[in-house]
């Protein structure tokens, strides 16, 4: 019996498809089919290799010395920048009954049982979320056979929810952020996972400002982060990013290097790796290309 189609995440993001991830969705085969569960995108939250800036990591000091900075000098000022400008994004009146709207262009990796790992084509990807968690949500992407398929609901009173109305209650101060991140990231590597939670939430919810500027200054905490000067996203915008390694694998959160809003996300192996990606192959990449507010699920702007 063939294996549906299962995205080729790195050991450690398999470990983050829980609670705290809005667009893991888990979505079984039909019954005849039902081997394995099939994930339709990344543990969240995304060319040809870049020249990077060295990776800067966190290490012991010698007594009188300061330690080196959890990220690139770069990178942190990147993270500043962006978090000005979210800081400065309209703070949007939602209703508790509205759906956030997000459409995107995505291409992940895929890999069926007993035969190498292949790269999605690009395709696009609509999903409607519910502004207070306690609706139904909505996703409409034909490619992984999800044709305007109902989305559970969020459990109430999860630490861990990503609807609007729970992230307007989450710390606006980037330390508290980033004890946020920690207490609900998961994974063995919990810096990894941390990276991989701060793009699942620029990638796919709608960050009230102040929480938004938190979270990326939160990340200029994450050791290990450094950028990469030109990167492009799955609608072939070039941007700059901030990325990091781990599990064989370089993340990219893309921005644009003007405005510093966020635009998509890239994967690129880093070594050759056991699904048959070799060293250099992009491992997966999106583009958000709309976000906004609609009254029910289903409905486009």
């Amino acid at each position: 019996m063939n294996q549906l189609p299962e995205r080729d995440l790195p050991p450690g993001r398999h470990r983050l498809l829980k609670e705290h991830l809005m667009t893991e969705i888990r979505r079984e085969a039909p019954t005849e089919q039902r081997t394995r569960p099939k994930w339709l995108r990344p543990a969240l939250v995304a060319g040809a290799v870049a020249a990077v800036t060295a990776v800067t990591l966190t290490l012991a000091a010698p007594s009188g010395e300061q330690p080196t900075p959890t990220a690139s000098k770069e990178a942190v000022a990147l993270l500043e920048d962006i978090a000005l400008a979210a800081e400065q994004a309209d703070t949007l009146k939602i209703r508790d009954d509205q759906f956030v709207y997000i459409k995107s262009k995505v291409g992940w990796s895929v890999y069926e049982e007993g035969k190498p790992a292949k790269l999605e084509p690009i395709h696009q990807r609509e999903v409607w979320l519910s502004a207070d968690g306690s609706k139904r949500g909505m996703l409409h992407d034909p490619v992984v056979r999800s044709d305007h398929e109902l989305l559970e609901k969020e459990t109430p009173g999860i630490p861990s929810n990503t609807n609007y109305r729970h992230l307007q209650t989450l710390p606006t101060d980037p330390d508290r952020m980033f004890d946020w991140l920690n207490s609900v990231s998961q994974g063995s590597s919990k810096d990894e996972a941390n990276f991989v939670l701060v793009g699942d939430l620029a990638r796919e919810s709608l960050m009230p400002p102040a929480q938004a500027a938190a979270l990326y200054r939160a990340a200029a905490k994450i050791p290990g982060v450094f950028v990469i000067d030109d990167a492009v996203d799955a609608a072939g915008r070039h941007g700059v990013a901030v990325a990091r390694v781990d599990d064989g694998e370089r993340v990219e959160l893309i921005f644009d290097k003007e405005t510093k809003e966020f635009l998509g996300e890239r994967e690129v192996a880093v070594e050759d790796r056991p699904s048959g990606f070799e060293k250099g192959d992009v491992t997966g990449r999106s583009a958000i290309l709309e976000r906004t507010v609609v009254d029910k699920a289903g409905q486009r702007p």
